[in-house]
């Protein structure tokens, strides 16, 4: 933070001018990150706490979103740095017998985000135009692939904040379609509450917002400017502009998971009516605030999921490329099978469940329980002089990121008791 203020001014401490268009070639990286969290499984999992305890876990996603730009900012400084992704760097840096059931974890974290991007984009299909959910499914799995296949990755890229920006849109104009209570809202970012039996949804929100997925992703991505990475000038200019970058992707999606949770708290809440569907929350907001808002809601919802079922696949593609030394590459087989085992076994278990939204909440919760090996592994890299060599974490970033892991783990372990205890 201190860092992105700085460059404001110049050395007399004078506000200097920003060089705006500079920054822009920076700008990129950290919006895909930030379409991973705001997934279809965000939705389930925000319009389920707004439904059931209103403003009272908005909190939740303001500490998510804190821990994630320290994270995210942290595993960009790895890719820069070192020109490796996570899962590179891990196989590289770690023994196998370490590496590889964290980087097998990761995968499995990866086919979970893909049930449920892919089950959001099936689900809105089936609001917009009453496709099966199961053909639906087929149908985002096909454009995906179509577009990873045909498109570079500065097109991806693009189209992708072109759906961020639009899922932005359509929830702001949602907002302006209800009563929100501010003060309640307030109060519900900046104070913790843990209300009775929101323990699941706590952890859904949290594993909807960091996710591990996007870790790998975003230490894979962050080299797609192809820097010079012997040059330390550009590379701490480079640290400059991605902390920008990160910072202003992650407070958007602040701004849009709030604002699904507001949505849901100002029209469900107070009529008691707990969101336990995706569809039934189109139907609902419908005869609520008009017929524009349900298709308003079932297009973000397409875009959404079509958005964030490409970046789980890439994130796929990047952590098995990883295991064999390689960075993320379309044109590579070990990326492709990546894809595949990103999208085909989530596609294979969407056919095998019975209830869509609750598998939505269950696959964010499963994100949250691999996360703290990610982050664990992420500190022991990016702390270590070996790796990252003069670019190694301060003590202060160290324990940071400890503490970060210790919240995540202690959240768990409460998860595992009332699980047991129920």
């Amino acid at each position: 933070m201190i860092r992105f203020i700085k460059k404001f001014f110049d050395q007399n401490g004078h506000l200097a001018r920003f060089r705006g268009l500079e920054v822009l070639k920076y700008i990129g990286p950290g919006l895909l990150v930030t379409i991973g969290f705001i997934d279809p499984g965000n939705w389930a999992a925000d319009m389920a706490a707004g439904s059931m305890f209103g403003y009272s876990l908005l909190w939740v996603i303001t500490l998510s979103t804190i821990m994630l730009i320290v994270l995210q900012h942290n595993v960009a400084h790895l890719g820069i740095a070192t020109g490796l992704c996570l899962s590179e760097a891990a196989n590289l840096h770690l023994k196998k017998w370490a590496s590889r059931p964290i980087l097998s974890t990761a995968i499995g974290a990866s086919i979970s985000t893909s049930i449920a991007e892919i089950m959001g984009g099936a689900i809105a299909l089936n609001i917009l135009f009453e496709v099966p959910i199961k053909i639906g499914s087929i149908i985002v799995c096909g454009i995906v692939w179509v577009m990873l296949l045909s498109n570079s990755y500065s097109r991806i890229e693009k189209w992708i904040i072109g759906f961020l920006a639009a899922i932005g849109l359509s929830f702001f104009y949602e907002l302006f379609l209800v009563d929100v209570a501010w003060p309640d809202a307030i109060k519900g970012w900046i104070i913790p509450s843990f209300p009775h039996n929101s323990m699941l949804i706590i952890m859904s929100v949290l594993g909807a917002v960091v996710m591990p997925h996007n870790l790998f992703l975003h230490s894979e991505i962050i080299q797609s400017r192809q820097w010079n990475l012997k040059d330390e000038k550009i590379i701490k200019k480079q640290l400059d502009y991605e902390f920008t970058d990160t910072l202003l992707s992650m407070i958007v999606g602040w701004a849009i998971n709030s604002a699904l949770l507001l949505l849901a708290a100002s029209v469900f809440y107070d009529k008691k009516i707990v969101v336990d569907d995706l569809q039934q929350a189109e139907q609902m907001l419908s005869p609520l605030l008009g017929k524009s808002a349900g298709v308003v809601f079932a297009l973000a919802l397409l875009f959404a999921g079509l958005a964030s079922t490409i970046t789980s696949a890439i994130s796929g593609g990047s952590i098995f490329a990883g295991l064999y030394n390689e960075p993320y590459d379309i044109k590579d087989n070990h990326s492709r099978f990546g894809i595949g085992l990103s999208l085909l076994p989530a596609l294979l278990i969407i056919f095998l469940i019975s209830n869509p939204f609750q598998a939505l909440i269950i696959s964010q919760m499963i994100l949250s329980v691999q996360l703290p090996f990610t982050i664990f592994l992420q500190l022991y890299l990016t702390s270590s002089k070996k790796v990252m060599g003069i670019y190694a974490n301060k003590l202060s970033t160290t324990i940071t990121i400890s503490i970060i892991a210790a919240i995540v783990t202690v959240l768990n372990i409460i998860l595992f008791i009332g699980f047991f205890s129920n």
